[in-house]
């Protein structure tokens, strides 16, 4: 009819005449029972939140390959590993640390209070570790952060993994559970020290009547104890009687196996 309004076209009108051309294949239809793009990247940030998260700073890292129990992935985050919703950790060696003196207090300063519950894990890699680990133990207590000190890359990752699975459990689960008694304690305390069983802490309990009694124990009266031989005897008489820290002069002797000589009490 005169006067009537073209009729507009749609996209697949206008182009239709490419269905007739020579190179067109009509596009493969989607797998039956594919999840949506919004369930795909529902289900990708629960499974972040069931991971720890990595810093791209710590690719590398061998501590990672160390992390089987539980899952982690990559990401931008501004520590070097994120634990839960309010936890997070650094990573540091002491080697580094000697390296770099000012570096944790420039990466704790970074997270500034994002986090309620702030790690460093401390892997303690070389021998000397008296005044580096002193500097790092006062830089995380100044700036309230938790101190995790580690020998092996292992152990590193025991820390993480643990720290993440328990991160929606009450501390009281990993907390030592021990009886107040005075045997049990009595028996925690004494069993700490190497080749003491439970059947010496009886021995013992029972000679002396007393915890302080036992530390102040000469030699010859913790020999007399039946089965507590010369090797026990050292352990007890050495845990009680030298000092909590040694030198640096201490450690160096005992590293080429020459014990030193103790001064003679006044």
């Amino acid at each position: 009819m005169e006067g009537e309004a073209p009729r507009q076209q749609s996209f697949g009108d206008a182009f239709s005449f490419v269905r007739q051309g020579a190179f067109y294949s009509a596009p493969v239809p989607p797998p039956s029972g594919s999840a949506p793009a919004g369930a795909a990247s529902g289900a990708s940030n629960s499974q972040s939140r069931n991971a720890i998260l990595v810093s791209r700073r710590q690719q590398g890292n061998p501590v990672l390959k160390f992390i089987r129990n539980v899952r982690w992935t990559f990401d931008d985050i501004v520590p070097d590993y994120v634990l839960g919703q309010s936890s997070c950790a650094l990573y540091l060696s002491i080697r580094y640390h000697l390296l770099h003196p000012d570096y944790l207090y420039f990466r704790i300063r970074e997270l500034q209070k994002n986090f309620r519950l702030r790690v460093v894990l401390c892997y303690v890699d070389v021998e000397d570790v008296i005044k580096p680990l002193h500097e790092v133990t006062k830089t995380a207590l100044l700036h309230d952060c938790s101190l995790l000190c580690a020998w092996s890359l292992e152990e590193c990752a025991r820390y993480l993994e643990t720290i993440k699975m328990y991160e929606n459990k009450p501390a009281d689960n990993i907390q030592e559970r021990t009886d107040q008694d005075y045997l049990s304690r009595l028996t925690s305390a004494l069993t700490s020290v190497r080749h003491i069983n439970k059947t010496d802490v009886v021995t013992l309990g029972s000679t002396f009547g007393s915890m302080a009694s036992v530390m102040s124990a000469s030699m010859e009266d913790l020999a007399r104890c039946p089965g507590i031989g010369e090797r026990k005897v050292k352990r007890l008489h050495d845990a009680f009687h030298e000092p909590f820290r040694r030198t640096s002069k201490q450690l160096r002797l005992s590293s080429v196996g020459i014990k030193p000589i103790q001064e003679a009490p006044k």
